[in-house]
């Protein structure tokens, strides 16, 4: 089905292609082989920044959507940004310019994800999370509903801010709870396990669970519970 699609210039179409209705697809977008576009999709949006924004002005590159991607019904993808293969987009998700999102990745309901993210493989990021710019996620990172990462200690009232603005950093196989609030440039350590509704004011050592608000480390992680891939 492909009732009131717009097809700007250049698009590349892989084989296989499912394509819903009313989808706009914007130009230079690739899309690889056995691709599934829901209803109601944008690819390869242009952003409109404000006066003050801090994110890059840059000429995009068209948006690049891996073998048997998935982007669901009511999502937006920008230019810029590139989707690994059998990754998954869920529905009214937004994805901003200039990400990487890895192979197998789920990005959930309603997920935005902004400017300049990096989200390594078979990570999975819950409904209604929020992952600021410039923020780093390792491969099988483990995202539970509605957490927040931030990435301005200013929040915007001052020069010197443009210099510091950093993300979440979260390391390979990191799991984070859901409601759980990450400050600025935090890094949680591999195979941490932050609780839910934590407030993460301090780095996270690896292998550490840590809970609370502030949050404070309690245990380590069993071993049981480590990644074997």
């Amino acid at each position: 089905m492909r009732e009131n699609l717009v097809l700007g210039s250049n698009v590349t179409l892989g084989d296989d292609v499912e394509i819903g209705a009313n989808v706009v697809i914007h130009d230079d977008t690739v899309i690889g082989d056995g691709c599934i576009i829901q209803d109601n999709v944008v690819l390869g949006k242009i952003p409109r920044l404000s006066a003050r924004s801090t994110a890059s002005r840059e000429p995009l590159p068209g948006l690049v959507l891996g073998a048997g991607a998935a982007v669901c019904s009511g999502a937006i993808v920008y230019a810029g940004t590139r989707i690994g293969d059998r990754a998954i987009i869920g529905d009214l998700a937004s994805v901003r310019e200039r990400c990487e999102i890895g192979e197998a990745v789920v990005v959930g309901r309603g997920v935005c994800v902004e400017n300049n993210v990096q989200i390594g493989a078979f990570c999975k990021i819950q409904s209604n999370s929020y992952i600021t710019a410039y923020s780093t996620l390792e491969e099988h990172v483990f995202i539970a509903p509605c957490v927040t990462t931030t990435n301005d200690n200013y929040m915007g009232r001052t020069e010197a801010r443009h210099e510091q603005i950093l993300g979440a950093i979260i390391r390979r196989g990191a799991r984070v709870g859901g409601g759980a609030v990450i400050l600025p440039g935090i890094e949680i350590g591999e195979e941490a396990f932050v609780a839910a509704g934590a407030l993460v004011t301090r780095n996270v050592p690896a292998k550490r669970l840590v809970a609370g608000l502030p949050a404070k480390a309690w245990r380590d992680v069993p071993p049981e519970e480590f990644l074997v891939v």
